[in-house]
């Protein structure tokens, strides 16, 4: 993305009056807070701006195991009572550091609605008290745990995708990295704006850097509770765009599950959303890319005062529809 003279003017109105009113509400911003004040700072936000939540005919409370013995917390939601329902695997935003199963349940109830799947939110586990990897630890186990239990749990083991926002996204992105390696199919990977480069050095990082919500200091604040050391920035498990193994080799995306990429026109994580899926694209994975325009990073959450964010729930549910339908025939 280039630089644009003035990218306040990129906004829609709806988008702007939103920053306006967070502005004016003068709330102490989230790099100020210790990591326990953001959490629930974040929490009590959350809700603000989001749809009502969508009626659902089962929600469930379940347990899922981590390598370490410890039991991740998750909610199912879904539809219907009915057996073999397909089922996304979500990973909640919030910069590894803030954001649960609670905060984003209105959204994963919708999007369970309209795409007459079952959703699993997970509570893996968050920064600074676990640092980096835990989180992607505990993505991939939640997943070889929800394979265990999907017969259980009335779902399609054959029809799993993994899905998530923000820090979300990305551990939705390297888990679909890791089911390849392990010879584990997924039907799709559903990414809203995930960080994707170890660097934030592109164009829209600089264009977005301050008043568009997502702003630098969060950033440096999250990555600095999360990762352990510098090094940590270009292992592939933080940046799947350009993050390297223990060999130093880049870990090439051939034969990863299709991808749709939902993405904020004024976000400072746009352009590396694009440049992953470029990458994608490029070593013959199928792609969709979305990019909402005139709206920031976090828009999805704001479904009564944003109309991109519905639009972008219906898109994201279109494309679950079809991965799952296409791993029927």
């Amino acid at each position: 993305m280039s630089h644009h003279p003035d990218p306040r003017a990129l906004l829609t109105p709806a988008m702007r009056h939103v920053l306006e009113r967070i502005a004016r509400a003068g709330h102490v911003p989230l790099h100020a807070l210790t990591p326990a004040q953001a959490r629930l700072a974040y929490e009590a936000g959350a809700g603000v701006l989001e749809i009502p939540s969508h009626k659902l005919a089962r929600v469930q409370a379940l347990s899922l195991p981590a390598r370490d013995g410890a039991a991740l917390p998750a909610r199912l939601f879904a539809p219907a009572s009915e057996v073999d329902l397909p089922v996304l695997l979500y990973f909640h935003g919030g910069g590894f550091t803030v954001g649960s199963v609670a905060t984003h349940a209105a959204l994963c109830r919708h999007l369970a609605h309209l795409a007459h799947c079952a959703v699993v939110s997970v509570d893996y586990r968050l920064a600074p008290e676990w640092k980096f990897p835990t989180a992607v630890f505990d993505a991939w186990d939640s997943l070889l745990g929800l394979r265990e239990q999907c017969r259980a749990l009335g779902l399609d083991a054959k029809r799993i995708a993994v899905g998530g926002d923000s820090a979300g996204g990305t551990l939705a992105a390297v888990t679909a990295l890791a089911a390849r390696d392990a010879g584990l199919p997924l039907a799709l990977q559903l990414l809203f704006y995930p960080g994707c480069a170890g660097h934030q050095d592109t164009a829209s990082h600089k264009t977005f850097a301050e008043g568009f919500l997502l702003e630098e200091s969060h950033i440096d604040y999250f990555f600095g509770h999360y990762l352990r050391n510098g090094a940590d920035r270009d292992d592939w498990r933080f940046a799947p765009l350009d993050g390297v193994d223990e060999h130093g080799h880049v870990r090439e995306p051939d034969g990863v599950a299709p991808a749709w990429f939902g993405l904020a026109e004024c976000d400072p994580l746009t352009d590396e959303g694009v440049m992953y899926a470029d990458r994608l694209r490029h070593a013959g994975v199928p792609v969709d890319i979305e990019i909402y325009a005139g709206v920031v990073h976090g828009f999805i959450n704001f479904g009564r005062a944003i109309p991109q964010a519905l639009t972008a729930h219906n898109d994201a549910a279109r494309a679950l529809r079809n991965a799952f339908t296409d791993k029927t025939t």
